[in-house]
């Protein structure tokens, strides 16, 4: 076991999950935005801990976090710094450690965020109002805020546009892949680019926001329209995954736009395209999150239709997404259907027995309140050894709709997460 928070542990590589992406994707540059990541020995030896983000002067930003009422001090320190108004011309830096979320910590945790942005502003000659921290890992423990200071030096001298892929990588704690997804929009002038980086792997159920999320794009825009278009969208993307209901005190999801597209500002049109392929990135990078649950061997989508109101469809779809019973027989490649049933029962929505349906992809399991006399078992129990999977519950008694995303729960989520802090 760790001795406090100067233990430094190396632990074998995890196996990379079976639902992973070929590859990292290629990213565009990022106009404005610079990036670097190190090993400073927060947690484990020889892995990148911390990552660097430099924002050009211009750079507007905008955020949504967790609604944890033990949410970490960095993430209360966000929250005050973007409702502050940004200083001119000001620009802007995301410090980011892995290993130690500085959750719990008390005035102690809070000094080590002023300690961290402080020297991150020094470093940068950028207003310690304009730099934005988070830290992920455990929780109760002191965050070792010298060895991150100390790099700062070696972050700063080795920022370049082109590192995203670093930084990704720095931000990992159980992930077993870096996480990144675009979007190139057509503007008016030039083209709009939006390259996006996340963590997360477990301890996730989002309220507001999501795990570590940071989305960069050079479009031209005003911090209150990029928050507005960030809120819109982060219930159907972020606050629509699970991995095992369990929310983070640390979840952050930044955007910084840097203006430095050659494109005109965004309206209209074009303003309608950058959204939809923003939220394309959010979801993507959700979608990954999903993929790299810990010890996940299935990716499931959970599509509820015909509910009364757009809160019983999410109370449907969550009960079904986080209960143990049905994750577990994804895990075993069982099709209960009866543990659906179940969940929907308890979810506390309205429901009716004889208007209910139940489907696994194309296959009608139930309907009219029994088992559909079609439906074979075997049929169901080949659908459920695929990787991706879609459960689809119609209620029959609304227009309300509502898709989440989860994985199966297996031996292994146990293993990891029984053995966390050694």
């Amino acid at each position: 076991m760790e001795n406090g928070a100067e233990a430094v542990a190396t632990k074998a590589a995890k196996p990379v999950s079976p639902l992973a992406p070929a590859r990292f994707p290629d990213l565009p540059v990022i106009r404005g935005a610079r990036f670097a990541a190190i090993g400073a020995g927060i947690k484990y030896q020889n892995r990148k801990d911390v990552m660097l983000v430099h924002l050009a002067p211009g750079t507007v930003m905008a955020g949504v976090f967790t609604r944890s009422s033990t949410r970490s001090g960095c993430v209360r320190d966000c929250q005050a710094k973007l409702a502050m108004k940004a200083p001119a011309d000001a620009g802007a830096a995301i410090v980011v450690n892995s290993g130690n979320s500085n959750a719990f910590t008390g005035a102690v945790g809070d000094k080590a965020v002023a300690e961290v942005t402080g020297a991150a502003a020094a470093a940068l000659a950028v207003p310690a109002s304009r730099v934005f921290s988070s830290s992920t890992g455990v929780i109760g423990e002191p965050l070792p805020y010298e060895k991150i200071t100390a790099v700062l030096p070696a972050l700063v001298d080795d920022l370049a546009e082109e590192s995203i892929q670093m930084a990704a990588e720095a931000i990992m704690t159980t992930d077993t892949f870096p996480k990144g997804a675009a979007a190139v929009v057509q503007g008016d002038g030039g083209l709009i680019h939006i390259s996006g980086i996340a963590k997360g792997s477990g301890m996730i159920a989002p309220d507001m926001a999501t795990m570590l999320v940071y989305i960069f794009t050079d479009a031209k825009i005003s911090a209150a329209n990029l928050q507005k278009m960030l809120s819109r969208n982060v219930d159907d993307t972020f606050n629509s995954i699970t991995v095992d209901s369990d929310t983070s005190t640390s979840d952050t999801l930044l955007v910084a736009a840097t203006g430095q597209s050659e494109a005109a500002e965004v309206k209209g049109p074009v303003a309608k395209a950058f959204e939809a392929a923003l939220r394309g990135v959010m979801m993507d990078l959700a979608h990954q999150v999903i993929r790299d649950g810990e010890g996940a061997t299935k990716f499931v989508e959970i599509k509820v239709t015909g509910a009364a109101s757009p809160e019983d469809a999410y109370r449907i779809g969550k009960a079904i997404a986080d209960s143990p019973l049905v994750k577990t027989a994804l895990a075993g490649q069982d099709p209960n259907w009866g543990r659906i049933v179940a969940a929907i029962g308890k979810s506390g929505a309205e429901a009716d027995r004889d208007r209910l349906r139940i489907t696994f992809g194309d296959l009608v399991v139930a309907r009219n309140g029994w088992r559909n006399p079609d439906y074979r078992e075997e049929d169901g129990a080949a659908y459920f050894r695929q990787s991706e999977l879609v459960i689809g519950v119609d209620l029959g008694l609304g227009k309300a709709t509502r898709r989440i995303w989860t994985c199966d729960l297996t031996n292994r989520y146990v293993e990891i997460n029984a053995d966390y802090r050694s």
